[in-house]
């Protein structure tokens, strides 16, 4: 079986974009930082157009590690059309989000953190590096931010 034709960069961030606009889950990675175990868990999340945004319980896992260590790996998609997204994030008390912002997570992910009994924190996870690729024949080309910075317009 032979794959569709690279993608040109340009048009790859076309796609993640729509990806991070249209797409509900990501697969969000975490590490303990005393003894490095990772923690894989999928999380709903909101693109507002420069950072990904995600709930999850204060004294989760993932919500443990993501306050003591501040970084971030997201997956977003499928093995053969995948989004890895490396980031830092900054903490926000349920209480403190935007009320324009916290009701369109809950339209988007089909619950609202803050009706919740358990202590929610939002995250707002700022991408540094993103890469994305569907086969092989993309794999040379899959840095599409560096730094924070977008590497094609």
């Amino acid at each position: 079986m032979n794959p569709p034709a690279a993608r040109p960069r340009s048009q790859r961030k076309q796609d993640a974009l729509q990806r991070l606009q249209q797409d509900v889950d990501a697969w969000i990675s975490t590490a303990d930082p005393e003894k490095g175990t990772p923690y894989l868990v999928p999380l709903s999340f909101l693109w507002d157009g420069a950072d990904l945004v995600i709930a999850t319980p204060a004294n989760s896992p993932t919500g443990r590690n993501l306050q003591a260590t501040g970084v971030v790996r997201v997956g977003v998609g499928l093995t053969r059309d995948v989004l890895l997204i490396e980031g830092t994030v900054d903490t926000v008390a349920a209480g403190d989000v935007d009320g324009d912002l916290a009701d369109a997570f809950a339209a988007k992910a089909g619950f609202d953190p803050r009706e919740s009994s358990a202590v929610y924190l939002y995250f707002f996870v700022h991408p540094h590096r993103v890469l994305a690729w569907r086969e092989e024949n993309e794999l040379a080309e899959r840095e599409l931010m560096r730094g924070g910075h977008w590497l094609v317009d």
